[in-house]
């Protein structure tokens, strides 16, 4: 904020002393535009008298000359679909930079007092420059008197600099976004290229020692090495599929081919591909029998599953994991259950948001962040929800609600309904 916060000119009375340092302290405190100008024209009205009040600014993106505010304090309070009224004199002081006073009839179409009306228009300043018209009306009379001129020039330069801070709050919010934006690639950039380098490192460096010409290799150690280059090579496809699937899932192009799917055997697939990945978990199933079929692309709900028994293993390794299905009120939900260590409160919100990780002392636990966030897209998009119920210590559930195909057609033909 620039330039002292004093009125042009004396002051006659102790009410317009203090109205004009009111309106400075509002300015000064206010961070609510639209409240700020309702307050600094409330109090401007005890000391001068305007019937309405209405500002114009030129868009920057149009370049059209419009209204921004209006309001009606005096007679016109019962004709506010007419706080246009004054834009010829805000539009004269916006184009000379000068104060304008003009005076209008509008003729015997209109009877009583209100037929006359007085505008004084006054440049509006926001940062040294001229970007509209500040218009205070009155009707029936008597004009503005240069004394009331004064103090309205006093109330445009604080409306000018509630502008400005307005416009100063904005920048500073661009700026903030950008650097945020920045410092969430620069993170994005460094953990891609973590993650990407670990497995090719492995890849690299056991395809290099097989090559060596001066070491003869025992079979069984040259499977060995194979087996992690295999391991690794999955690594680094896993990776990749999950960076697509996030860009894809964030520009809403990834496609979903839904059918009919009985969830028990997708389960069941599910679980006997776990067992031969960690045959060392303890994977156990409790599903009903007797569930209603959904409509989902089995492959996403699959990839869905795969990735929470995947951090199950990874974050409660010698934990039993327990997969239940079971409906309730039209929808079937889904549970991956474990007894590991549980997740602090503070992580929960964030669990399922882009590149988001728990920290954790495990050197060995490897992720992007993108796991969780591509299970709530792919769950969001089959009309369902997923989230966490988890404590310190107390292990974690994740659950996931899918409509039953049922559910899911009626909801269809009430929206059908909703558009007729």
């Amino acid at each position: 904020m620039t330039g002292p916060l004093v009125p042009p000119g004396p002051l006659t009375t102790g009410t317009e002393l203090n109205a004009v340092y009111a309106i400075a302290r509002v300015v000064a405190e206010t961070y609510d535009t639209e409240t700020g100008l309702d307050t600094v024209f409330r109090l401007s009205r005890t000391i001068f008298i305007f019937d309405v009040v209405s500002l114009f600014l030129q868009n920057e993106t149009t370049q059209e000359f419009e209204p921004a505010y209006a309001g009606a304090l005096g007679r016109g309070r019962s004709r506010e679909e007419e706080l246009s009224w004054g834009e010829p004199a805000a539009q004269e002081a916006y184009r000379t930079g000068q104060t304008v006073l003009r005076q209008e009839d509008a003729g015997p179409a209109v009877e009583g007092r209100d037929r006359r009306r007085d505008f004084l228009g006054l440049p509006m300043l926001v940062g040294g420059r001229c970007v509209g018209g500040l218009v205070f009306g009155r009707f029936g009379g008597p004009s503005f008197p240069p004394e009331h001129i004064r103090l309205a020039e006093f109330v445009a330069w604080h409306v000018g600099q509630l502008l400005e801070n307005r416009r100063m709050a904005h920048r500073i919010a661009n700026l903030e976004a950008q650097r945020e934006l920045e410092r969430m690639q620069d993170e994005f950039i460094s953990t891609i290229s973590h993650e990407l380098r670990t497995p090719l490192g492995f890849i690299k460096g056991y395809v290099t020692t097989l090559l060596r010409e001066d070491v003869e290799w025992k079979p069984e150690t040259r499977i060995e090495f194979l087996k992690i280059v295999d391991d690794e090579s999955d690594r680094l496809r896993e990776l990749i599929d999950n960076l697509l699937d996030s860009s894809r899932l964030e520009s809403g192009r990834l496609g979903m081919t839904t059918e009919p799917t009985r969830i028990s055997m997708l389960i069941r697939d599910t679980a006997e591909r776990t067992r031969s990945a960690y045959p060392e978990m303890d994977l156990r199933l409790e599903i009903d029998e007797n569930l209603p079929s959904v409509n989902v692309d089995s492959t996403r709900i699959s990839q869905v599953l795969d990735n929470l028994l995947s951090n199950a293993h990874k974050y409660a390794p010698e934990s039993t994991v327990v997969v239940a299905a079971s409906e309730e009120r039209n929808y079937i939900r889904l549970e991956v259950r474990d007894n590991g260590p549980g997740i602090e409160n503070e992580h929960i919100p964030h669990l399922f948001e882009r590149f988001y990780r728990v920290p954790t002392n495990n050197n060995t636990v490897r992720g992007t962040g993108l796991g969780l966030y591509i299970c709530r897209k792919i769950v969001e998009a089959h009309g369902g929800k997923i989230g966490i119920e988890s404590k310190p210590g107390g292990g974690s559930t994740f659950y996931i609600t899918l409509p039953t195909i049922e559910h899911s057609e009626k909801s269809e033909a009430e929206k059908d309904d909703e558009r007729e």
